[in-house]
């Protein structure tokens, strides 16, 4: 007689990663670069250089994506709920995914403005566009070492962070380029930095719009799956492990979730085996949540992934 005991791993210990990230941090970004925007408009138009606006629009985004971004890192720190089962961390890649969007949408438009630009040339005050780049400059990197810490683990600060490295490589662009006009006269170079700046910050945009969509398409979380099939199903009492699906909530959450054939559905060792394999995978493939139904042949299709 065929035997259908459906099991739940049963004991749970999820890690949750929340960064430690400061709400003052997050002001001080935004008081910063709402104080660089200011100052850059200004200077942009007295000196006529289009880097400078360039880079004062980029700035307004990043304080506009700086308080997106801290909305959705406080939504995210909230407990789950009967509506939200998952929680509130998918706020976070949701916001990663628009500050990313519009810095690309930013981005092609600068190219556009540049490119105009470089066919018609105007005469630049190097003056004024050195002291005011060299001001930004120095309040970027503040900003981006205020942030560089929690960049590396969190997707949403990394955009955020991402805008701010972009400002100050543009910063530094910019002083360069008043200093060629400056002494050499060099007018093209404002366009030629605009350029350089945009298309690197479209890079890395896109690699953040790429990462966050699969996120939120409930892609398969990247995994040695071949090496997990042969881990469990070396333990004596599986016979195989089929209809897997893996997916994340954020970048650092994995839920895992399969079907475990075991020679024997006595439930008191399908709890025992469904322990182990949870072990496993928690400490060697660093997966967060673990769902295990426990059968004895019940599917007639046995595929790892169910088709």
């Amino acid at each position: 007689m065929e035997n259908k005991s459906h099991n739940h791993s049963c004991s749970h210990n999820h890690a949750h990663d929340y960064t430690g990230l400061s709400g003052s941090k997050y002001l001080g970004v935004i008081i910063l670069n709402g104080c660089i925007t200011l100052a850059e408009i200004i200077g942009g138009i007295m000196s006529g250089s289009l880097s400078l606006l360039s880079d004062a629009v980029h700035n307004f985004s990043d304080t506009v994506s700086m308080v997106f971004s801290y909305c959705a890192w406080k939504i995210a720190g909230r407990k789950k709920d009967e509506k939200r089962t998952y929680g509130y961390k998918r706020a976070e890649i949701i916001a990663a995914f628009i500050n990313a969007s519009v810095l690309l949408v930013i981005c092609l438009f600068l190219i556009f403005e540049a490119v105009k630009r470089f066919q018609n040339p105007e005469t630049i005050n190097g003056t004024i566009m050195f002291v005011i780049a060299t001001v930004g400059l120095l309040a970027n990197f503040i900003s981006m070492l205020l942030l560089k810490k929690e960049s590396h683990n969190n997707m949403n600060i990394k955009s955020s962070y991402l805008h701010i490295l972009g400002d100050t490589l543009s910063s530094v662009g910019v002083v360069l380029g008043s200093i060629a006009i400056s002494v050499w006269h060099i007018f093209w170079i404002d366009p030629v930095i605009t350029l350089v700046i945009a298309v690197y910050i479209m890079i890395e945009s896109w690699k953040i719009v790429k990462k966050t969509v699969d996120i939120l398409m409930q892609s398969s979380a990247d995994l040695d799956y071949a090496a997990i099939q042969k881990d469990i199903e070396n333990f004596e009492e599986v016979r195989s492990i089929h209809h897997v699906h893996t997916w994340m909530s954020n970048e650092n959450t994995v839920y895992f979730e399969a079907h475990v054939d075991i020679t024997d559905c006595m439930l008191s060792q399908a709890c025992s085996i469904a322990g182990k394999i949870e072990q496993l995978l928690k400490e060697k493939y660093k997966i967060d949540h673990v769902t295990l139904q426990i059968e004895t042949d019940r599917c007639s299709q046995k595929d790892f992934f169910k088709k």
